[in-house]
């Protein structure tokens, strides 16, 4: 059957090839074939430092000369040169019956500069064994969660681990191998709470790939970001785009906000309202004045959803969670921010949408605007259900 894409996708052809392009070989290179197509992905020492889409025939030196800024490259040999003072750190990772997602994101543990004391697995009440095999072949720690949840997973996670800092990622993620050390790196200074890092995609193998990719991608750019308490109070009017920060595939925490602030927000879990529990916590951690620093050198690749109704129905969860997390982040802190957000700024921006697409047709910025809608709606009252719920 055919799969029908977003019109202005129609002339792309999948999959979309991603080139990895050293810019040592890349300055002295004038003799090699333009790109032609894809996504351009530009290396110093083995970390990306930048990146453009292609759409016209363009020679690699002349696209790194374009895209590549300076700030980025002595970032990279910054970090290359700071000593690592934190290595007490543990990685959590949380799975629900995905056992050959979870195998290739373990395998890339053992590459890592720096060695994690520990590696923490938890099940999320998955059917069968092959998850425990999995864990037990990896040499990692298993811990069983039968609570159906990201954020219970995720707080069982913290509660098993024992070091003074705790990184997290995803099993659909595959690690560079300087993940670990340039993550602990960025810890600096003390105020810093956490940490996220640059991800970018496995593969743009499908549309459905290359939508989310383009709209709703977890990359944050090549230049290192600190979000502080001023941020979260220079957007008083809307609340604080936390979002920003970076994804919860790669973020890693000091150990003890966790005992400061409380845990993540069970109310937000994948499967129930949506998801978001990173970002919630994240405005939290503002909130309360602690420091969350993006950091471009710690790398990892995701692997998007393939298939379109995948990718519909992960993005209605995102909309259930980012909406239920407005609510809850309300409630957390008492900034009415958050409700402005929902009952004035978001009525505005899908009206405006609504009448673009229905004016121009459907595009990829607005394929699944129906999904965005209906999960926003489901995220506030799967809330407000839910109001006088134990957080965690």
């Amino acid at each position: 059957m055919r799969v029908l894409i977003p019109s202005d996708l129609k002339d792309i052809n999948f999959p979309v090839p991603i080139h990895y392009l050293d810019l040592a070989s890349v300055d002295v290179d004038t003799v090699s074939p333009a790109l032609s197509e894809g996504l351009a992905v530009f290396l110093s020492d083995g970390l990306p430092v930048g990146q453009a889409y292609v759409e016209a025939p363009v020679k690699a030196s002349a696209l790194a000369e374009r895209v590549v800024q300076r700030d980025t490259l002595d970032h990279a040999r910054q970090v290359a040169q700071t000593p690592l003072n934190n290595r007490d750190v543990s990685i959590l990772i949380c799975t629900k019956d995905r056992p050959e997602e979870l195998r290739r994101c373990l395998a890339s543990i053992p590459e890592q500069s720096l060695r994690p004391v520990e590696i923490i697995v938890v099940d999320n009440a998955s059917a069968g064994d092959a998850t425990r095999h999995v864990v037990e072949e990896a040499g990692a720690t298993y811990v069983r969660e039968d609570r159906v949840g990201l954020d219970y997973a995720r707080n069982a996670a913290i509660r098993a681990a024992k070091t003074e800092f705790v990184a997290f990622t995803d099993d659909d993620v595959v690690l560079h191998d300087r993940w670990l050390e340039n993550l602990m790196k960025a810890f600096d200074q003390p105020e810093i709470g956490c940490v996220t890092g640059l991800i970018l995609p496995g593969e743009l193998a499908t549309a459905a790939q290359f939508i989310f990719e383009k709209h709703w991608g977890f990359g944050r750019g090549y230049i290192r970001q600190d979000f502080t308490k001023d941020f979260y109070d220079s957007h008083a009017r809307y609340g604080a785009p936390v979002w920003m920060i970076g994804a919860g595939a790669s973020q890693a925490f000091r150990r003890k906000v966790f005992d400061e602030i409380g845990l993540f927000d069970v109310r937000l879990d994948m499967g129930a309202a949506g998801c978001s529990g990173d970002s919630e916590y994240w405005n939290r951690l503002l909130h309360h004045g602690h420091v969350c620093r993006y950091e471009p050198t710690a790398v990892s690749w995701h692997f998007h959803r393939k298939d379109m109704k995948g990718l519909a129905r992960q993005i209605y969860q995102y909309m259930s969670g980012h909406v239920a997390a407005l609510l809850v982040q309300y409630q957390n802190t008492g900034n009415r921010a958050n409700l402005r957000r929902i009952l004035i700024s978001f009525p505005k921006y899908y009206a405006g949408r609504l009448r673009k697409r229905l004016r121009k047709g459907a595009t990829s910025n607005d394929f699944f605007l129906r999904q965005e809608m209906l999960g926003s709606i489901n995220g506030a009252l799967y809330v407000l259900r839910r109001w006088k719920m134990p957080a965690w």
